[in-house]
């Protein structure tokens, strides 16, 4: 089966400094929801802006080494890329950059061609799948950080993507406002990759997580049995989830 998504000795460095990803491979097939964890200054931002090409800003010749559907992420085949990729970005108001809620869901639909009332049945569709129906007419910037996101996420579903590349969708917000956009997630069939600080998220929903740390994938493996294990949590910097405290490994 052609994976969904396929990483291949991704290397990317951001000029003077050290690299950033240093041979980064992995898949991730259809369907499947996988979490991408690390500390801080780990590459995973890095990692997801390949994913829909907006990162590398120049394409030196050098040998793709990232697969859509077993498409190279090629700067010929970035508007198929794009349309095929949804990303939600870390910070909600790098996102949201219409007046009301319903501009900005539309924004995406609209740059595919659809009609006016195409559109609006898809933001209506989309807003209710993010339970914000009523919500059209509302200033964006004005709601709070778990409404902002969650308006972020319905303009990527609005385009209707196989895959979704999300940048720490739990962050920042409160108890409910978690549960909502874990709720959330979990209800979708797309192929997601998911990275985050909420380990909790991750043993939650995904079937699987990638650790990475430095630009390099260090660990990989179901949540419970990679999260489960104390001294390489410690070895990079991140703590074994509560959810995980009186579970065996394996159990």
């Amino acid at each position: 089966m052609t994976a969904a998504l396929e990483v291949r000795d991704l290397h990317f460095g951001y000029g003077q400094g050290s690299e950033a990803l240093r041979g980064i491979s992995f898949r991730v097939e259809p369907g499947e929801c996988v979490g991408l964890i690390g500390p801080n200054g780990a590459g995973k931002s890095t990692l997801l802006l390949h994913l829909n090409g907006l990162l590398p800003e120049r394409w030196d010749g050098q040998p793709p080494a990232v697969f859509i559907d077993g498409e190279p992420v090629t700067e010929k085949n970035l508007p198929g890329v794009r349309r095929k990729v949804g990303l939600l970005f870390h910070d909600p108001t790098d996102q949201i950059f219409c007046p009301t809620v319903f501009e900005d869901v539309a924004f995406g639909p609209r740059q595919l061609g659809l009609n006016q009332w195409q559109v609006q049945q898809r933001v209506s569709k989309v807003l209710a799948q993010v339970e914000l129906t009523g919500f059209e007419q509302r200033a964006a910037h004005q709601l709070s950080s778990g409404e902002q996101r969650r308006v972020c996420l319905a303009g990527v579903l609005a385009c209707e993507p196989s895959i979704l590349a999300l940048d720490e969708p739990t962050h920042s917000l409160d108890p409910h406002g978690r549960w909502q956009i874990k709720a959330l997630l979990g209800r979708m069939k797309l192929t997601r990759l998911i990275a985050t600080h909420d380990l909790e998220l991750a043993v939650q929903l995904c079937t699987r997580v990638i650790v990475l740390d430095g630009g390099q994938v260090v660990a990989e493996g179901p949540p419970a049995e990679v999260l489960s294990d104390e001294p390489l949590m410690l070895a990079h910097r991140l703590e074994k989830p509560h959810i995980l405290a009186h579970r065996h490994p394996h159990g």
